[in-house]
């Protein structure tokens, strides 16, 4: 994927005015093509953003909220998206609520009544995680953003962490806004990632940018895909990613990924002696510690392993989140599992 990220990048350079006045447009939709191949919905539905942040924030800044309405989210999101949302609230006057849900994760009904403990008659958005970053855990958006509409709440799911990791339809998920990454499990270059929009929302959600292509007439992607001059590599070079998980096998690799963090779940756990968090297996896990200095924990992880691996704590319980990815081998798993009890 980096050769053609930088193919592009050499295209773009040698004839700016040639790319951007006249190919970029149709290259540009090819790549949301692709790209809604993979992840669903209409290709004029979806809009490329840096990252799934960018794409919230999009959103959470173009909401028009009043003072006492409600925001409601859990107490596992982002911090980027926490303080995006404690902004907000603090512009407009609004309520930010971080709605705890309980761990180890129950059942899909039990999230959804954990989450929904939090509602209220002043409730206008839900915004959670598909796949929580510091918990490593699958929530049930389908769910939630069923009974949020039934209840016409605005949902946002920032599915940083689903994209390429879990099959998706952003549609299905039921969401008025899902906000994706194609850096982190698609391994597309960094500077990739997407917001769709659900066509009934489109209309009162602002531009970031003003400038050409704004104009009565235009749809949805056409009237925000031109942000002035700048290189959009990234963007086109999804779908060379995409391609490439195809051409690899890469459910296989997700299978085998599987394999390997659950193996060093179990192995953890029954050295530190806690439950993991959830039953359902995905390409990182979040697996609970014996207390320590979580920061010291990962200081001699590298520094006396080279063993690259986020060790932080959440709600005051120390974890270390494990990902596996297709370039991870049964010797990264193992040299991580005899180094952990001796980094404390």
């Amino acid at each position: 994927m980096f050769e053609a990220y930088q193919a592009w990048q050499r295209d773009l350079e040698r004839s700016p005015v040639e790319f951007l006045g006249r190919r970029f447009e149709g290259l540009l939709d090819a790549a949301r093509l692709e790209l809604s191949g993979l992840v669903g919905g209409k290709p004029g539905d979806l809009l490329f953003f840096p990252n799934a942040t960018a794409a919230v924030n999009a959103v959470a800044r173009s909401l028009p909220l009043e003072p006492g309405d409600e925001i409601l989210s859990t107490d596992h999101e982002y911090g980027a998206v926490d303080l995006t949302w404690q902004f907000v609230a603090a512009k407009t006057g609004a309520r930010y609520i971080r709605q705890p849900v309980p761990v180890p994760l129950g059942s899909a009904e039990e999230v959804v009544d954990a989450v929904w403990a939090g509602a209220g008659p002043r409730t206008r958005v839900l915004s959670l995680s598909h796949i929580t970053s510091r918990t490593a855990l699958r929530f049930p958006v389908e769910a939630l953003c069923r009974r949020a509409r039934e209840a016409g709440i605005l949902s946002i799911v920032d599915g940083a962490h689903a994209v390429a990791q879990i099959p998706l339809d952003v549609e299905a998920v039921g969401a008025d806004f899902y906000a994706g990454n194609c850096h982190k499990w698609l391994c597309a270059p960094k500077g990739a990632g997407f917001l769709w929009t659900r066509p009934e929302q489109q209309e009162w959600m602002e531009p970031g940018i003003v400038t050409w292509g704004y104009e009565p007439g235009q749809r949805f992607a056409e009237r925000r895909h031109w942000q002035g001059t700048r290189d959009p590599s990234a963007y086109l070079s999804v779908p060379a990613a995409i391609d490439f998980q195809r051409e690899h096998g890469w459910d296989e690799v997700r299978r085998r990924s599987y394999e390997l963090v659950d193996r060093a779940r179990t192995a953890v756990a029954g050295w530190g002696g806690l439950e993991p968090l959830s039953s359902h297996l995905l390409q990182m896990a979040s697996i609970p510690l014996p207390p320590c200095e979580v920061d010291e924990v990962q200081r001699r992880l590298f520094a006396e392993h080279r063993i690259e691996v986020p060790v932080w704590e959440w709600n005051g319980m120390p974890f270390v989140r494990i990902s596996v990815q297709g370039y991870n081998t049964d010797e990264d798993v193992a040299a991580l599992i005899a180094a952990l009890p001796k980094a404390f």
